[in-house]
């Protein structure tokens, strides 16, 4: 008796292995390298989608230009892609009577380096200026708007422009403001609107262009795209193509690192060390997860129901009708043998053919009938449940 009691107040304790400290933090484990994974799938992902530089010399996606600089090229046009102001100041003052080519949206340059730009060019090419661009370099000429048309025609004697003839319309617009200066506007868009004006002064071209699609690689083999910007950008032995930079700026200001103060980032990683120790703090106390089936089961009809109301309640007679539509193509197809891959094209002539109908009523009936009215909506889908059965009736053997 004595040993019986000694044997049942006797307790074993086990110490935890490496497997079962292991198998506790096996969901931590899974979860990070999912979010891990996450992570990576979404970087690529947003990596492909880039489009680049937009106008970029370099840059071989549809919104780049680099097209446009390889057949300069080839042409025999000496294209300098500089990454800096002082490395386009630079390739100007080498080759006097350069082309410039600038696209600067973000306004980074000040009125000062762009008129230091311009009196180093022979010909200054500014694609889609902004207002202090074209007030600082080209005063004669202001912007008129958002230019929607799909197609502009040339309407001037500027060569490049007769060279392209109609360009694509797409861009921004310019008026001329002084009529007395030397200006040659083409593309005309509207009452005194343009979408390329060039202006001679002291002998030097400066040439505002708001057709952008002229100078991207999807759309310059529109039209006559190629053309203008090709003979725009092509008159000099010498191209400086030229995207300014916020490094290019002369607006200066303290740093995010300045202003942050000294203590925050301490506190950050003092937050990061706590929020990590209180995963696992209570990632251990809540245990596994607990799977429960639900209890509700929902038909198919009460689906097909509900939705049906939906189409009822928003008058969406068209959607109801092309989800029976649908139903009644695949039930054909399957009636008359057809494949999976069969086009609405192949079951109607294959319908047609079965019930001797015409091929332009059952198109119809099957593509572009539309219901004006509920009336209309219950007689379009009685007929397709006849022709159903029509098909079903004829293929039936006799």
């Amino acid at each position: 008796m004595t040993a019986t009691a000694t044997a049942t107040a006797t307790a074993t304790t086990v110490t935890p292995t490496i497997r079962v400290a292991t198998r506790r933090s096996l969901f931590w484990i899974v979860a990070a390298v999912f979010l891990i994974l996450i992570a990576v799938i979404a970087l690529a992902a947003t990596g492909a989608s880039s489009g680049g530089v937009p106008f970029s010399a370099t840059n071989a996606a549809p919104a780049g230009s680099k097209a446009i600089a390889e057949v300069l090229r080839q042409q025999g046009v000496d294209v300098s892609v500089p990454a800096t102001l002082s490395g386009a100041k630079s390739a100007l003052r080498r080759s006097a009577g350069s082309t410039l080519f600038l696209f600067d949206p973000d306004g980074n340059l000040d009125k000062a380096q762009l008129r230091t730009l311009a009196a180093l060019a022979q010909r200054f090419v500014v694609l889609s200026p902004t207002y202090a661009q074209v007030s600082a370099l080209a005063p004669e000429v202001g912007l008129a708007g958002i230019v929607s048309r799909s197609s502009l025609a040339a309407g001037c004697d500027l060569p490049a422009a007769r060279a392209a003839g109609r360009v694509s319309g797409a861009g921004s617009g310019f008026r001329v403001l002084d009529p007395a200066a030397e200006t040659t506007a083409c593309f005309a868009s509207g009452k005194r609107t343009f979408s390329v004006v060039d202006i001679v002064r002291d002998g030097r071209h400066i040439t505002v262009v708001g057709t952008t699609d002229a100078f991207d690689n999807e759309h310059v083999s529109e039209r006559g795209n190629a053309a203008l910007a090709l003979s725009l950008l092509g008159q000099s032995d010498r191209l400086v193509w030229y995207l300014p930079t916020i490094d290019d700026s002369s607006i200066s200001g303290p740093s995010i690192a300045q202003l942050t103060p000294a203590w925050v980032g301490g506190v950050s990683a003092l937050l990061v060390v706590v929020a990590i120790a209180a995963a696992f703090w209570r990632g251990r106390r809540l245990g596994p997860l607990v799977v429960e089936n639900l209890p509700v089961v929902v038909r198919a009809s009460e689906t097909m129901e509900g939705r049906a109301r939906l189409y009822q309640k928003g008058a969406a007679r068209l959607r109801a009708l092309d989800s029976l539509r649908i139903g009644s193509v695949s039930r054909l197809a399957i009636l008359c043998g057809l494949p999976r891959l069969a086009t609405v094209d192949d079951v109607i002539a294959a319908v047609a053919r079965v019930t001797a109908r015409d091929p332009a009523e059952i198109s119809g009936l099957l593509l572009t009938a539309e219901p004006r009215n509920d009336r209309e909506l219950v007689r379009l889908s009685d007929e397709l449940l006849d022709l159903e059965r029509t098909v079903a009736r004829d293929i039936r053997p006799s």
